[in-house]
């Protein structure tokens, strides 16, 4: 197939951007790389899938100008824009993406920084106000209750008093009664029986 020639500039042109493109692309990760500190053993896995990309996306681009067809002219493009890139645009560009890593570092930092300084320094004087004021409500129930106690101690007194010979009746009836539900041998015997059930249990295991 034969391409007139503005099909054919136009197909050197995008081969030019393709090598700019690909030029970008290079420094762009490994700045990246460097500052992020990939580990050693990932970088042949990025150098690959970078070629893979950049060879894919060439293609594509060669499909749109000139339906795939490889020609010099295709390769000369390409290596006149890697050529143009290194030499006119690639420390501009590094250091654009060091400067675009440093913003997103500062924005993360800023961010966490407002995020304790609204969020979790106020919770945490929250917590400590609330904890504060707990121990104040527990301490001023605790006093109230003595003093509640120390008050209602002598009316207990003297309704005890006052009652002791009503209550003495009707305790000597009901002292027979609870004798003879045998509630303290009851209870050992519960005991005992509880107390030979944990040892036959865990005793074992020990």
């Amino acid at each position: 197939m034969n391409l007139t020639l503005n099909e054919q500039w136009l197909t050197l042109g995008l081969m030019l951007l393709s090598g700019i493109g690909m030029g970008i692309v290079f420094d762009g990760y490994r700045v990246v790389s460097h500052e992020l500190r990939f580990a050693k053993w990932t970088l042949p896995l990025f150098d690959l899938l970078y070629w893979a990309a950049a060879t894919l996306v060439v293609f594509q681009v060669l499909s749109a100008g000139n339906n795939g067809e490889v020609r010099a002219y295709v390769f000369l493009g390409l290596v006149i824009g890697v050529v143009v890139y290194f030499l006119m645009l690639s420390r501009s560009v590094i250091a654009s993406v060091r400067w675009l890593i440093q913003a997103v570092r500062y924005m993360i930092g800023l961010v966490i920084r407002l995020f304790d300084i609204f969020i979790v320094r106020p919770l945490l004087i929250l917590y400590k106000l609330a904890k504060v004021l707990l121990g104040f409500l527990v301490a001023l129930t605790i006093f109230s209750c003595k003093i509640v106690v120390q008050l209602i101690r002598p009316f207990w007194l003297l309704s005890r008093w006052l009652l002791r010979p009503l209550w003495q009746p009707v305790a000597k009836r009901l002292q027979p009664i609870i004798a003879g539900w045998g509630l303290p041998a009851k209870a050992s015997k519960l005991i005992s029986q509880v107390t030979g059930w944990w040892k036959r249990t865990f005793g074992r295991s020990s």
